[in-house]
């Protein structure tokens, strides 16, 4: 019993002194464990749990101090605290503790290692499809529409995006000035402007084409002025005349060269004018056109997105 006696002894000494505590006035918080009256004899239980109390207040206080509180203790009272003395010199002795168990541990910031960014938490990235029945996915299902099969590469990728459709068939660029007041209710990160081709098959003014889609610009980078934005270009079918088709072709890469937006050349290309790739009407994709489609605007989409995630 001696031989443990001196083995906790030494142990706890050596322990409270690497923790850098230090007692050179040798002053003690006073034991708070209440105080029997006299001739009352106490239990076993509430010996241990009064020495344990005493044990406890000299730990926190001084290091020094430490080895005198055990071997004032007779060896039956450290037989019955054995465990309970080992399982807090343990703690004492661990550095992975909590700072209490070290009084002048420095703080968390000055102590931590950098904390592993591999598994933080990253903010889902919203893109906002505003477009016609080209994005709505006119005469197919909508899993196939481009808006769709943006979302499985993204997934298929692992990447926290949102795409989310917005489309509409037959909707204008003064009908989607109309609605985007109501679609920035929700926040969004990229802006996919896929409007005018009804404007122009309804041969409205391109001017007209060209404000409505300014306007939406401007709403958007108002609400969330770190939004990026691309606009996807349209060309009309050459029967509507050469000035008419010329002016309104002019109308995107102008408001993408003002507004430093992105700029899809063409959404079409490949896909209008090739039968096989629309629909009976001649207008709207096939599935593979649309398919097409998403290649296209992926091309523009996946850059910027890198840039949001940082992978860039």
């Amino acid at each position: 019993m001696l031989t443990i006696k001196l083995l906790i002894t030494s142990r706890a000494s050596s322990v409270l002194t690497r923790s850098g505590d230090d007692c050179p006035m040798h002053t003690h918080p006073t034991v708070t464990a209440s105080t029997p009256r006299p001739g009352t004899k106490l239990s076993p239980f509430a010996v241990a749990l009064q020495s344990l109390a005493r044990f406890k207040d000299r730990v926190r206080a001084c290091a020094a101090c430490t080895a005198s509180a055990f071997a004032a203790m007779p060896s039956h009272r450290i037989q019955r605290l054995l465990p309970l003395f080992l399982g807090l010199l343990a703690a004492c002795g661990d550095p992975s503790r909590s700072p209490r168990s070290t009084p002048n541990a420095l703080p968390d910031t000055a102590t931590a290692t950098p904390r592993d960014t591999t598994n933080r938490t990253v903010q889902t990235i919203n893109v906002l499809v505003l477009g016609n029945s080209l994005a709505a996915g006119y005469g197919l299902s909508p899993d196939e529409a481009f808006p769709a099969l943006l979302q499985r590469k993204v997934d298929s990728l692992g990447w926290p995006v949102r795409i989310i459709n917005a489309g509409l068939s037959g909707e204008t660029s003064a009908g989607g000035l109309r609605r985007i007041d109501w679609l920035l209710r929700e926040r969004i990160d990229i802006l996919i402007l896929e409007l005018g081709a009804n404007d122009g098959l309804r041969g409205i003014d391109p001017e007209v084409t060209r404000r409505n889609l300014q306007g939406i610009i401007d709403k958007v980078r108002t609400r969330y002025p770190d939004a990026e934005i691309i606009l996807a270009g349209m060309q009309l079918p050459p029967n509507l005349g050469p000035d008419y088709t010329a002016a309104f072709q002019a109308i995107y890469p102008e408001l993408a060269r003002t507004n430093k937006v992105h700029l899809i050349p063409f959404l079409l290309e490949g896909v209008g004018g090739v039968p096989e790739l629309n629909q009976p009407d001649g207008i709207h994709p096939t599935a593979e056109g649309q398919r097409i489609i998403a290649e296209n605007v992926w091309r523009v989409l996946r850059p910027v997105l890198e840039k949001q995630l940082g992978i860039v």
